[in-house]
């Protein structure tokens, strides 16, 4: 295997240090196992190191405009693609996933490499840009990092990285929209150019059902048409399909999960100083994570007490379990037959130490006064069996990630005390908005109620564990948080 690059400096060192994790990630996608990823990750990055070196010294000592170039991520994955494809050329195809493969030896993979006003739009437009402009729009859209740290990364005002990156986005839309007109099209296509560039400049436009039709069987204007719509969320997948080709998508959604990973599921990125930025909010949440805790000791303290033998009643003589067998709001509680119809729940426990409405619930001493026969706040129906379906306490953060102009992206984060095996939450938004595109979780929208159903990969939630997702989405006038959150049917506390 070829040796990496020696970094020239040290911003050139942390430069490979984050590039490296991209390709990487990309090069583990396109192989079919963990050594071939290595090695191809390898190859493919000392390529592209040594051609972002070759251009940036062309452009040194040459003169006029810059040759078009990607920015140090964008141009490593599609090195990590040009080496992939020598590698079927020379016989090492058996080390490639098959459907790159096959994408690689079909007229799909050619377009890549093909005549310049034939590549894809976002690949042409993203060039076209100013290098600092096209790594800010990349970082933020594709490798969905929070935005004050791409701010601070470009040397940026954090404050003003918004209005930034709105125009960055502006400039990205302009430069798609100018090689759309360059590129060679048949009459038809040629005549659907301005209604297109009207239809995506408008959140609220609607597409004619003829320029629908013809989206539909047209991939060049199909693909002008995703990069020139900057809102509903589309834009990230734009640009990675475009610009990377195939797996552009897996590689978004692994970006997107390493991020939140680094980060923490909605919460805001740590300044370099190791504070958080958000002082109110982390003081916030520490008081809830502190208030969970204290509500597991005492559910599972409660558990302990109901398992220890009282009297020498016929009923508690059965295998030491107390009278009244309703399972206790807590961590790991197990599930067991509700009170008969003659028991009846008294005025909570004040010397529980449970704060009313959190996490696990406020154990509750039964009607006929037994320390161990406890209740939940909203117990199951008198004379059924709680054993098949059980009420989850949940606690949900809404976290507002990022907003602009006509959209915003947000995570959810919700804290069950109970063990789960699927998982559905629900909310309403007050002001109209959509979502348009989520990860980790499968959306549907009725009018205002948003329902986000688990993955087949994060269905199983610990008991006392917590569960994220993210969304993107649209908004108009107002954009207020959404409110009546209830998980697997059952309403929760918003935090």
């Amino acid at each position: 295997m070829p040796d990496l690059p020696t970094p020239q400096d040290a911003a050139e060192a942390a430069l490979f240090s984050e590039c490296w994790d991209a390709v990487l990630s990309y090069a583990d996608l396109c192989t079919s196992g963990s050594t071939a990823a290595n090695q191809l990750a390898r190859e493919a990055f000392a390529l592209g190191i040594r051609e972002a070196r070759a251009a940036e010294e062309s452009t040194r000592h040459g003169a006029g405009r810059r040759a078009s170039r990607l920015p140090r991520i964008p141009l490593l994955l599609t090195a990590v693609r040009t080496t992939a494809a020598a590698w079927e050329a020379v016989g090492q195809g058996h080390k490639l996933d098959p459907d790159l493969r096959l994408w690689l030896n079909s007229g799909k993979a050619a377009r890549y490499t093909g005549p310049p006003l034939r590549r894809p739009i976002a690949l042409r437009g993203l060039r076209d840009m100013q290098e600092p402009d096209a790594a800010l729009l990349w970082l933020a859209e594709v490798e969905a990092l929070p935005l004050r740290a791409v701010a601070r990364r470009q040397g940026l005002d954090p404050a003003a990285a918004m209005e930034e990156l709105n125009q960055v986005r502006g400039l990205f839309r302009d430069r798609c929209h100018r090689n759309h007109l360059d590129t060679p099209m048949d009459a038809e296509c040629r005549s659907y150019v301005r209604l297109l560039d009207a239809v995506t400049r408008s959140p609220v436009a609607e597409t004619p059902e003829d320029l629908s039709r013809h989206l539909a069987t047209c991939v060049e204007c199909a693909e002008a048409a995703a990069c020139l719509r900057l809102h509903g969320g589309g834009l990230p997948a734009a640009l990675a399909q475009g610009v990377i080709g195939w797996g552009g998508l897996a590689y978004l959604e692994r970006r997107r999960r390493a991020a939140e990973v680094r980060m923490g599921a909605g919460r805001p990125m740590p300044d370099p100083d190791g504070e958080w930025g958000d002082p109110a909010a982390n003081k916030a949440r520490t008081l809830r994570n502190g208030l969970l805790v204290a509500a597991v000791l005492v559910s599972a303290l409660a558990l302990a007490v109901s398992l220890m033998p009282f009297g020498e009643s016929d009923d508690s003589a059965q295998g030491g379990l107390p009278t009244d067998s309703t399972p206790v709001a807590g961590a790991g509680s197990p599930a067991g037959p509700s009170a008969g119809p003659g028991t009846s729940p008294s005025s909570t426990d004040t010397g529980t130490g449970t704060p009313s409405g959190t996490p696990s619930g406020s154990a509750k001493p039964s009607g006929g006064g037994t320390p161990s026969a406890t209740t939940r706040t909203d117990p199951e129906p008198q004379g059924t069996s709680s054993s098949t379906e059980r009420t989850a306490a949940c606690e949900v953060v809404y976290d507002l990630v990022n907003q602009w102009p006509d959209g915003f992206q947000a995570t959810v984060t919700v804290t069950t005390a109970e063990a789960l095996d699927s998982w559905r939450v629900a909310w309403s938004f007050r002001d109209g908005q959509r979502v348009d595109q989520m990860w980790d979780a499968a959306v549907a929208q009725d009018g205002p109620r948003v329902t986000a159903s688990a993955a087949d990969y994060n269905k199983d939630v610990p008991a006392a564990g917590s569960l994220s997702f993210g969304f993107l989405a649209s908004w108009q006038n107002k954009n207020t948080a959404p409110y009546a959150f209830s998980l697997n049917g059952e309403a929760c506390t918003l935090s």
